[in-house]
């Protein structure tokens, strides 16, 4: 499949650090080597450097791995959105609370809502709103 995704940062972790990688997210990482375009909102990036910051903190990822990883994710064929910015108090909010997500989470909801594109993500409370918003999983 090369067609285009919505990915959060518990799939995209697994192509930077052997622990955190699923079978889901290394088919997915073939994907994108071949062409297929990820749609992440501008959230992402922070989240991504938060989460190799605490790896680093927590001594399960040298400097110098975390700077290969960051280097790795920069290389991604990227699709940003920063819609989501300006939509925080109105529709991210209502997506959160009617599906009981954090609106980190609702973030990734309603881009692939608004782009209607498939979601990758580990997270089974986002899986679960997704589908009942008749998104497809991954």
């Amino acid at each position: 499949m090369t067609d285009p995704f919505v990915v959060d940062s518990s799939i995209a972790i697994g192509w930077v650090h052997p622990d955190q990688s699923t079978d889901l997210s290394v088919r997915l990482l073939v994907d994108v080597k071949q062409g297929a375009k990820l749609h992440v909102p501008s959230l992402w990036f922070i989240e991504m450097a938060n989460v190799l910051a605490v790896l680093v903190r927590r001594k399960k990822l040298t400097e110098a791995d975390c700077s290969t990883a960051l280097a790795r994710l920069e290389r991604l064929n990227l699709q940003v959105d920063h819609e989501s910015t300006v939509i925080a108090f109105t529709r991210l909010y209502t997506l959160a609370e009617q599906h009981g997500l954090t609106v980190y989470d609702a973030v990734y909801l309603e881009l692939a809502i608004r782009k209607s594109l498939p979601l990758a993500t580990k997270d089974a409370q986002l899986q679960f709103a997704a589908r009942k918003c008749g998104i497809k999983v991954l």
